[in-house]
This record gives C-alpha cells, structure tokens and sequence, in this order.
C-alpha cells in the first residue's frame, strides 16, 4: 500500500531545506507508519534528488512525523530555476512511498 492510502502531507521550505509532514489519517495507523517510514528510507527516496541527509522527529500527540531534508530545494528559493522552488510537491512524493 502507499502511503497516501492512510497520511496526508504537507512541505515547506527554508533557504535549501524542506520539512515534510506525515500525519496519519487515523490514530490507529500512526504506529505502521512510524515503523515503516523511516529517516533511512526517505532518505533513500529523495536521494536522486541530491538530498544530502534526514533527519525525523515524531509527534505522537499528533499522529505525525515531520522530516527535515537537507539540500533538497536546488540551492534555495532565490537561486533555484525549479518550477517548484518552495517544494511545495515534495509532499505528494512522499506520499508515494510503499509501506
């Protein structure tokens, strides 16, 4: 299943690094996709992308993980020519992750 299936998501960025939240649809998958979606296996995910290190932190009272990537964003807002230089999809990416 993807994970899109039970989480939503959401990106924000500051200078070349973006934030990814997870947040499960319901409490009761909070568990699964703490275990499942790891800092390695977003890193891995994102690491075509030139992401050079994740960091994860966990949000129980929330049923959330947020992600912290670094150099993901192609040198920042102001440098960057991306499409997308806030990183605004990197959320629907994530969401694309097999668990």
């Amino acid at each position: 299943m993807k994970l899109h299936e039970i989480a939503h998501s959401r990106a924000g960025d500051k200078g070349n690094i973006s934030t990814i939240s997870v947040i499960a649809y319901d409490r009761a998958n909070y568990e699964l996709i703490r275990a499942k979606v790891t800092a390695e296996r977003v890193m891995n995910h994102f690491k075509p992308m030139g992401v050079t290190g994740v960091e994860r932190y966990e949000l129980p009272q929330l049923a959330a993980l947020n992600f912290v990537l670094r150099n993901t964003l192609g040198g920042g807002v102001t440098r960057s020519i991306a499409l997308d230089i806030h990183g605004k999809t990197l959320s629907a990416l994530m969401l694309e992750i097999e668990i």
